[in-house]
């Protein structure tokens, strides 16, 4: 069944999430979630945001739903410039199983991304967690990610210091 996901996620307001919940409540297996996915490659910013916060929310439960769409989301990472799109990629690429230099380029990606501080604080913050869920997957990333950190942590940025101090203490450092 084609499920049109589109007029419940469309808005004028950027700092809304519109129906995103009622969206990912009603989503259950692989078709209805393929149909959702296929929103993140559409134009219209304020879509590609409350879908991204829709597919974040049922990967949480269904993280293998994600892996079919691994190919565009390599792309999707390293083209998207919107921030309320980066700071959803960034968690969601860490659901997916990648290869060694799918991995390379991913943790190559995130650390930019924490490190820039031209980028928006909640995609810094992000890319930290994402980057901290890679780790968990391949523990010999864990001195790159503690070196990521130690680049960071000193900022006066407050969700940077916070996210920082929570996954030390997870990270036992």
């Amino acid at each position: 069944m084609k499920i049109d996901f589109a007029p419940l996620l469309l808005g004028k307001d950027l700092r809304s999430i519109s129906r995103s919940d009622e969206v990912a409540r009603t989503v259950e297996d692989q078709g209805s979630f393929d149909q959702l996915f296929n929103l993140l490659l559409r134009r219209e910013r304020l879509l590609v945001m409350r879908a991204a916060d829709a597919v974040e929310k049922i990967t949480l439960s269904h993280p293998g739903f994600l892996q079919p769409h691994k190919e565009q989301l390599l792309i999707l990472l390293k083209s998207s410039v919107h921030k309320e799109f980066k700071w959803h990629l960034a968690l969601l690429i860490t659901r997916v199983d990648l290869d060694k230099e799918e991995l390379r380029e991913v943790w190559g990606v995130l650390s930019y991304w924490a490190q820039n501080p031209n980028e928006s604080r909640i995609v810094r913050v992000n890319s930290i967690q994402g980057l901290f869920e890679l780790v968990q997957k391949h523990p010999a990333l864990r001195v790159a990610f503690e070196n990521v950190l130690k680049a960071i942590e000193y900022e006066s940025v407050p969700s940077l210091r916070a996210r920082i101090k929570k996954l030390k203490k997870a990270m036992h450092l």
